[in-house]
């Protein structure tokens, strides 16, 4: 049982709570993920089954899609709404909305594509020192941090709203690692007003989207519920094919190389199949010596 499963992470379950129940419906121990989503972020979440999860490697540097609702008015000792609020700017309902309507938006949106440099929040898993920040954040403990290149591709305003306070609801693509409740503070610090992130969910991870995505619920009332999972194969496909013949699939398991004339860059990774189309190996080439190398080796 290898492959990946797609899942649609409700709110309320740790990525580490999803792993486990996936492992009680496959019944199977051997499962990871690729990219962790707070408690009260849902959407995609990339599950990896059985030797898929010496895939990771090469997935969770993917880029990443969300949607995001911004709260106005006041920021959060962690920058989203499960924190203590911490900068309150104290201002009445009417002037908050109308600050965060009439800002010019076109420009605050334009500061935040493009190449960023983004300091980690003390609440979230990122390690310093061998050490977890949101553990040390926990112990009421606040350390330095460098920033962090991150890139936005694309960002761009949903629109507004006044539910609960003033909202604005936006759509980020962008690079592995990029922290949406940074980015909504820093939104929030633009338009003066103070924010905090206060709804997440991711709509793509790598080359999959929420429409491929399935609820837990949904995934554990199939009468067969290893059905869902995608091959190994197509979790890899943004890979470069390479087939192998003959006898090198075998060889290629017991870790030897394969000489290629085929055009491609020094260090490309590409998925290395038999011709049954089964993934056998992810292999590196070395121009030097234009060979392919597998890097990692499936049974």
């Amino acid at each position: 049982m290898n492959g990946l499963i797609i899942v649609d992470k409700p709110n309320g379950l740790t990525s580490h709570d999803v792993v486990a129940r996936i492992r009680r419906i496959l019944k199977t121990k051997r499962v990871g993920h690729t990219g962790t989503l707070d408690p009260f972020a849902t959407g995609v979440m990339v599950v990896l089954i059985g030797q898929a999860t010496r895939l990771a490697q090469f997935l969770d540097k993917d880029d990443k899609e969300y949607e995001a609702t911004v709260r106005f008015g006041f920021e959060t000792d962690t920058g989203d709404l499960t924190g203590k609020p911490t900068a309150d700017q104290g201002l009445p309902d009417d002037e908050l909305a109308r600050r965060v309507r009439e800002a010019d938006w076109k420009d605050i949106l334009a500061r935040f594509r493009g190449e960023l440099m983004q300091v980690p929040p003390m609440y979230s898993a990122k390690k310093v020192d061998g050490q977890k920040l949101y553990k040390l954040a926990r112990k009421g403990q606040m350390i330095e941090r460098k920033p962090v290149p991150v890139t936005v591709h694309e960002l761009e305003l949903l629109g507004i709203d006044q539910p609960f306070g003033p909202t604005a609801h936006i759509r980020v693509a962008c690079s592995a690692g990029t922290y949406i409740r940074t980015l909504a503070e820093d939104i929030g610090r633009v338009v003066g007003v103070g924010s905090h992130l206060s709804e997440l969910r991711r709509t793509r991870a790598g080359r999959f989207g929420i429409s491929q995505a399935a609820t837990i619920e949904a995934i554990d009332s199939l009468p067969d519920p290893s059905s869902s999972i995608i091959p190994m194969n197509e979790a890899v496909a943004h890979f470069r094919e390479f087939v192998l013949t003959g006898d090198r699939p075998a060889k290629t398991k017991n870790g030897l190389s394969t000489r290629t004339d085929e055009v491609l860059s020094d260090g490309d990774f590409v998925r290395m199949i038999d011709e049954q189309n089964t993934l056998v190996a992810i292999g590196e080439y070395i121009m030097a010596e234009k060979i392919v190398q597998p890097k990692v080796v499936f049974g």
